[in-house]
């Protein structure tokens, strides 16, 4: 399937409102006019929408077949007069048909919001994902693709974008069956590769864009390896949002756990409305940079010169709330004078304010990512504290 950039398909739009600009096409073109103000009268509601304009589909098609602009088109030229026509009515009705109602935008939210958590914890394995289908290269094209997704209007175009991700994924798995003799990978590879290809992408508005493909694109269209990509997709965005540990291979408690300690690391640059001291969304992209911790996690460190003097507080307040939980998290496991663990040295130096061994003046615990760059970032403040404002003793009583 061609670019929606390409030359063929700018040629199917192009040529269509070409000739619907001559004196021969007045009737098609009163007719698509009517229909769009017809439309308009009415409130908008996605699935009522998607039925008439699919019976103004049929209708434009029989039109267009006995009409004399195209009395000696072949069948291809035909087709390419659908997809330009199809392309015009679904840009007009953009606005109103494409993330219409509240429930959709929640729904986009919601998907978007999870997505972000599961990708703090989410690994190939977990997913039953075998190692020699693993291919970084690949899933990165994989993912660009799927992103391109909000950048096209029409649900030909749309569709594309999705067509291009799991074509990508398909011959990543024909090429590993070709080259190690391996039986042809079926849909027990493909899902599940293109479930992490959608929690890495984490496309905009996933809902939406689905909802829309498969309201608007003409039925006739929607059939074969097309229908079989869109439906692995939509099973995807499913998976995502009924996830559980069961379905990652690992212990409901476990899942959640990592679930909430995603939420808690997102909680200090996502701007809350429930909360007046929350970091703007300015700060959260112009002050960050990202490093891949041992583990590949991602860890965010604040670029502290970017910080106003109410972050910094807000900031040094929750990593204040990390020493006092593992402190007490420490005492509880193990009292205060002895460590039954065997941990790496070195780190309670570096951490002001964190219990370690009594005798090996070490960490005693496992800690998750939120908690390591809360560590990063107390660091970082204690030195932060002298340039921009004078921050109380960090104590833990």
């Amino acid at each position: 399937m061609e670019s929606p950039t390409s030359p063929a398909s700018r040629l199917d739009f192009y040529g269509f409102v070409d000739r619907m600009r001559r004196p021969a096409a007045t009737d098609l073109f009163h007719s698509i006019k009517s229909f769009l103000v017809s439309l308009s009268l009415d409130e908008p509601n996605a699935e009522e929408d998607g039925s008439r304009v699919q019976t103004f589909f049929a209708e434009m098609e029989t039109a267009i077949k006995d009409h004399p602009l195209w009395a000696d088109a072949t069948n291809q030229e035909i087709d390419h007069a659908l997809e330009g026509l199809e392309k015009y009515i679904m840009t007009k009705l953009f606005d109103r048909t494409f993330a219409s109602s509240a429930e959709d935008v929640k729904a986009d939210m919601e998907i978007s919001e999870k997505i972000g958590l599961l990708q703090h914890f989410v690994r190939p394995h977990h997913l039953d994902i075998p190692k020699i289908l693993h291919n970084e290269a690949a899933w990165l094209l994989a993912v660009k693709e799927l992103q391109k997704i909000n950048s096209f209007k029409s649900p030909l175009e749309k569709l594309i974008c999705i067509m291009s991700c799991c074509q990508v994924i398909n011959n990543l798995l024909l090429n590993v069956s070709m080259s190690n003799d391996r039986t042809p990978s079926g849909a027990d590879d493909f899902l599940p590769i293109l479930i992490y290809i959608t929690i890495k992408a984490n496309p905009p508005q996933l809902h939406s864009n689905l909802k829309f493909v498969q309201l608007f694109r003409r039925e006739t269209k929607l059939i074969s390896e097309v229908e079989y990509y869109l439906t692995n997709l939509i099973s995807a965005k499913m998976f995502i949002i009924n996830v559980n540990g069961h379905s990652l291979s690992m212990e409901e408690s476990v899942f959640q756990k990592h679930m909430e300690s995603a939420r808690l690391g997102s909680h200090i640059f996502v701007d809350s409305s429930s909360s007046p001291q929350g970091l703007s969304t300015s700060t959260s992209t112009s002050g960050l940079h990202k490093e891949s911790d041992t583990e590949g996690m991602l860890l965010v460190i604040f670029k502290t010169e970017s910080l106003t003097p109410a972050e910094v507080k807000q900031l040094h307040e929750l990593y204040r709330q990390v020493v006092t939980r593992y402190k007490l998290k420490t005492n509880e496991l193990w009292g205060t004078n002895a460590c039954p663990c065997h941990c790496n040295p070195g780190i309670r130096n570096k951490v002001p304010g964190l219990p370690g061994c009594t005798t090996a003046n070490t960490l005693c615990w496992k800690m998750s990512t939120h908690d390591l760059f809360m560590i990063r970032l107390g660091i970082l403040l204690s030195a932060e504290q002298n340039s921009k404002m004078m921050l109380p003793q960090l104590t833990t009583t």
